[in-house]
């Protein structure tokens, strides 16, 4: 009769807790996310000027044209592969990491001299951040320099003044957590949204 009544109990403590961990705190930690922080708790999207979403400013996004300000380069190319020229399966394992090749890697130094002579050549002033990948391959941000560097690329591709993208660059720098964690950055993504909606001075 003890073992019977022991085992009851162990079972009716099993299911409270069952319930408890794995139902109703989930459901409350979603709501509490829902209620006070509704952005972040859906992925922190951003939408354009058509209510439309165009990405995550948690996640990088490849920006190669002349006409935006070019995101850092990424191993992973931002988990935007060709699905038919995938070879290195990033759609189908969502990489997200550097690529770990150490710096005598002739591969490394290949693409990092490839790059520095690209943006020598359009006129930019290479930084650390427009030469080198993030550890996560996925970062949104660049540093106010590595944009700056790029004005004078997008002023003429857009017939915009270097003043007007100096001002943009200025208005969506985000800075460092609580003030003291990280360093400043601008979120790639939101600055190319508002860069659309920018017009040329008369």
């Amino acid at each position: 009769m003890g073992l019977a009544r022991e085992a009851n109990r162990a079972i009716r403590s099993t299911i409270v807790l069952w319930l408890l961990t794995a139902i109703i705190y989930p459901f409350v930690i979603i709501g509490i996310g829902q209620v006070v922080f509704p952005s972040q708790a859906n992925g922190s999207l951003i939408t354009n000027a058509q209510n439309q979403v165009t990405g995550s400013a948690l996640i990088g996004q490849p920006f190669t044209s002349n006409r935006y300000f070019n995101s850092r380069p990424s191993t992973t190319s931002y988990s935007t592969a060709d699905p038919k020229k995938d070879e290195a399966k990033i759609l189908q394992t969502g990489v997200s990491a550097a690529s770990n090749l150490a710096p005598s890697n002739p591969a490394l130094m290949e693409r990092i001299k490839g790059d520095y002579n690209r943006l020598n050549k359009e006129g930019i002033q290479p930084t650390g951040d427009l030469v080198y990948t993030s550890g996560s391959s996925l970062d949104p941000h660049i540093t106010p320099e590595a944009a700056r560097a790029q004005i004078a690329r997008v002023a003429k591709a857009r017939g915009l003044q270097a003043n007007q993208l100096d001002s943009l660059i200025t208005q969506n720098i985000d800075s460092p957590f609580l003030g003291i964690f990280g360093e400043p950055g601008v979120n790639v993504l939101k600055l190319n949204i508002a860069l659309d909606k920018l017009k040329p001075t008369t």
